[in-house]
């Protein structure tokens, strides 16, 4: 069979996942053709088999094009009939589609093409884009106005940034585009998403959970020398992880359990920043960067307890790569991420309840959860299951 991959970027969890199925179906026999936009991290990875949207120049053109007038779907014109050329020559039997916002496709032209040549389509939903005017999630701001019709959007400035409001008329256009599909079934990686999904204009297509995987050969209990280094062999260690740590990720949270919580206690943070040191106390270690997973695993499996406060989130990888690192989860219950851990390796509490996650914190050092309980529930979580569930979707 012949399968288009397509998605914003090479890299990151949907990269991964993208890169992933790639993988898994080359190995069987299967062409596939990866796509993703001319950019700079996408060029430091180099991806046999792909096909190159557009260039720098035309996207960054129309990046500015889109932030002032808050309409991405007339943009990319000429990069997207590009992109037609080479998926049509390809001659595909199902292209599966991954994000598609990020500054560099027109959708109305993508599925123009999808509905005259009735190609079989899947599309991976990473976040709730697909369903509303603007914002791939609306959580914080507890909208529901994607249900209906976009309009007023109080977010418009945040990613996609815009320095326009034009959430009615992309809420239509993405009606107009997305609907009317012949064969077109949407993945989530979590059942909260799907839930999503099921209140959307997209509720009518036949949809699939496939939870998001790991490697467990890689995030696996791993010793180091973490707490060594950091001089905390001691200390009961709570670690946060994230990237672009902000209020959304419960940045602001890790800065009061640092105030609160005794000194018996340390605070890890995991993706941090130089313009976000300035702002944590002196007992939180700050780490920007690990240099690969391994390391990654070794401060998972070093830590006693991932918290993970985010307040929007489809289905955090953190969660999973904990787990199998042998630490057990506390999380707010947001979006996917209470999926995640049950009740015999982790916490749930409800979303922005602080006292709630602080007796949640001190609960769990008193009676701990076991290592060999959350490897055993993050085997629930491989990903040679993921693919396997991609597999037999995409080779039906």
């Amino acid at each position: 069979m012949n399968i288009v991959e397509i998605n914003a970027s090479n890299y990151g969890s949907t990269g991964t996942i993208m890169l992933g199925i790639t993988e898994r179906l080359r190995e069987m026999g299967h062409q596939v053709l990866v796509c993703y936009p001319a950019t700079k991290r996408n060029f430091a990875r180099k991806v046999d088999g792909s096909y190159i949207i557009g260039n720098q120049i035309g996207r960054n053109f129309g990046l500015y094009l889109s932030k002032w007038t808050g309409r991405e779907d007339l943009l990319f014109r000429n990069a997207t009939r590009n992109l037609l050329r080479a998926i049509d020559r390809f001659k595909p039997d199902v292209i599966h589609l991954h994000n598609i916002h990020g500054w560099y496709i027109n959708f109305p032209l993508l599925f123009r093409y999808i509905k005259q040549k009735k190609v079989r389509v899947a599309w991976t939903f990473h976040d709730c884009w697909p369903m509303t005017g603007h914002c791939p999630h609306f959580d914080m701001i507890g909208c529901d106005k994607w249900k209906t019709a976009c309009c007023d959007c109080s977010i418009y400035r945040d990613y996609p940034s815009s320095h326009v409001d034009n959430s009615r008329l992309l809420h239509a256009a993405k009606k107009k585009a997305f609907l009317g599909v012949e064969d077109l079934t949407i993945i989530t990686p979590s059942k909260w998403l799907a839930n999503i999904v099921g209140q959307s204009f997209l509720k009518d297509y036949p949809l699939q959970v496939i939870y998001n995987g790991i490697d467990l050969n890689v995030f696996k209990p791993t010793p180091s020398d973490f707490r060594k280094k950091y001089h905390c062999e001691d200390k009961k260690l709570l670690l946060g992880v994230a990237f672009g740590w902000s209020e959304r990720k419960g940045l602001d949270i890790f800065i009061r359990l640092a105030q609160e919580l005794n000194d018996t206690y340390k605070i890890i943070l995991v993706g941090t920043e130089a313009n976000i040191d300035s702002h944590l106390p002196d007992n939180i270690i700050s780490i920007h960067r690990t240099h690969d997973r391994q390391e990654m695993a070794g401060i998972y499996t070093a830590a006693d307890l991932l918290v993970n406060p985010t307040r929007e989130d489809t289905f955090p990888t953190v969660n999973m790569e904990a787990l199998a690192c042998g630490t057990p989860v506390l999380t707010f219950s947001t979006g996917g991420s209470p999926e995640i851990p049950d009740n015999s390796c982790g916490c749930v509490v409800k979303k922005d309840d602080y006292q709630a996650l602080m007796k949640a914190v001190i609960r769990i050092f008193e009676k701990p959860f076991s290592a060999e309980d959350c490897r055993k529930r993050a085997l629930q979580f491989s990903i040679n299951q993921m693919l396997e569930c991609y597999q037999s979707l995409l080779l039906k």
